[in-house]
């Protein structure tokens, strides 16, 4: 395996046009074709939009020094709170069931760094966390978790003060409800089962789209039952029509040769994209895949770095960019990817971690550009509903953006009581 592992800063373009999986030279003129057509913005104008300023200080005239950050427990819940010297208050819920392993880096190498800090300074903030006590060994999903959920319970603090919602502190307002898919995460069912699951995921939702699993999940190509694929992806078209749009996954199963040909089987039934065909982190052979595909090729759940969404984006390595908002950080990176995507005509689709993630995906739909045709809508979480001034509401295929302040959850002090610290 480390034989294969190349330096992705250093392949040219002509490389990858070229080379990788030994793919027929018919594969290769299909990629030179539409790489040609698909010309992007320099790697200068990339770095620019991801460098200029997110976090919006209107109605921020004072000092927010931050006095506490607590990692909280309810129920199965895990909230952080973030309180100022001045009675300002701000909540995250986590993503479970990252806080149960990953609560010792949160406690001991993110929380304590941001005591006695302003949190209007937060952008700059977030750089010196990485810095800070060698955090940067650490990058990746370790790390980032643990600063999204403190980063999501300043920003609700920063909206409660300036009275804005989420979205309106790293953007432009630009929508209120998004248009919704409902995914089963399924992979033991035949193709029989995993239609009538569909089926129900759509009855209860009343979504006009759906996703479901091809592969094995990171399998090297083996299907998770024989011929399950080759049989599903045909009868979820059959079963449902045309009025329902088509999303798969492969979670990182194929090599190329075989994506490309279950790429060719989901062009077949006109979906709406195909989500990790290869390895998440061998961007090579993504690319490949989403040269010679017509079916729009997302990347990104598993991303953690800026260079590396620089260079999907740049290299058009992948058609839909897909940070997770925990997984990658927060609000604020993901932010500055959506930017750059945008200069390369690419949405920005992000993919959800944990229950409540969600909410998060809602405000930054609210406020980025470009962010794709369907956001993913988890059944279970509308007992959520109940903390909102506003309920979300989810209605002909839609879901509601919450618009009180900060996350836009109505009663902290209600909310937290009973929580214990963890």
């Amino acid at each position: 395996m480390l034989a294969r592992e190349v330096n992705i800063m250093q392949i040219d373009r002509r490389s990858l046009l070229t080379g990788a999986m030994g793919l027929t030279s018919a594969y290769a003129a299909q990629r030179g074709a539409k790489k040609a057509a698909s010309a992007g913005p320099s790697v200068q104008d990339l770095d620019r939009a991801a460098a200029a300023p997110v976090l919006r200080l209107e109605g921020l005239k004072s000092p927010v020094i931050i006095e506490s950050i607590k990692l909280l427990k309810k129920d199965r819940e895990y909230f952080v709170h973030v309180r100022s010297r001045d009675g300002a208050e701000g909540v995250s819920v986590a993503n479970p069931p990252r806080p149960e392993y990953l609560d010792k880096i949160f406690k001991n190498l993110v929380a304590p760094f941001f005591i006695g800090k302003d949190a209007r300074d937060l952008e700059n903030l977030l750089w010196e966390l990485y810095r800070w006590q060698d955090n940067y060994k650490l990058y990746g999903l370790a790390l980032w978790s643990p600063q999204a959920w403190v980063e999501f319970a300043i920003l609700d603090m920063l909206g409660r003060i300036a009275g804005k919602p989420m979205g309106a502190l790293v953007g432009d307002v630009v929508r209120q409800d998004v248009a919704l898919y409902v995914a089963s995460g399924r992979r033991d069912t035949t193709p029989e089962q995993e239609v009538a699951y569909l089926r129900k995921l759509l009855d209860q939702s009343g979504a006009k789209a759906l996703k479901f699993r091809v592969g094995g999940r990171m399998s090297r190509n083996a299907d998770a039952m024989p011929g399950r694929t080759d049989r599903l992806i045909p009868l979820v078209r059959k079963t449902f029509g045309d009025a329902i749009d088509i999303h798969a996954d492969s979670n990182s199963s194929y090599d190329p040769p075989q994506a490309i040909k279950v790429g060719r089987m989901l062009e077949e039934i006109k979906a709406v994209y195909f989500e990790e065909p290869c390895p998440f982190d061998h961007l090579e052979d993504t690319k490949v895949v989403a040269d010679t595909l017509t079916i729009p090729v997302a990347l990104g759940e598993q991303e953690y770095s800026d260079w590396r969404f620089r260079w999907i984006i740049a290299n058009r390595g992948a058609d839909i960019v897909q940070p997770d908002l925990f997984y990658y950080g927060g609000m604020i990176r993901s932010v500055r990817v959506a930017r750059m995507a945008q200069l390369a005509k690419m949405p920005t689709t992000v993919h959800i971690s944990g229950g409540f993630g969600f909410v998060y995906m809602l405000h930054f739909a609210s406020c980025v550009p470009d962010i794709g045709r369907y956001q993913e809508y988890k059944l279970g979480t509308e007992r959520y509903g109940s903390w909102f001034d506003h309920p979300i509401r989810v209605k002909d295929g839609k879901m509601t953006v919450p618009s009180g302040p900060g996350v836009g959850i109505k009663d902290l002090a209600g909310l937290l009581n009973g929580a214990k610290e963890v």
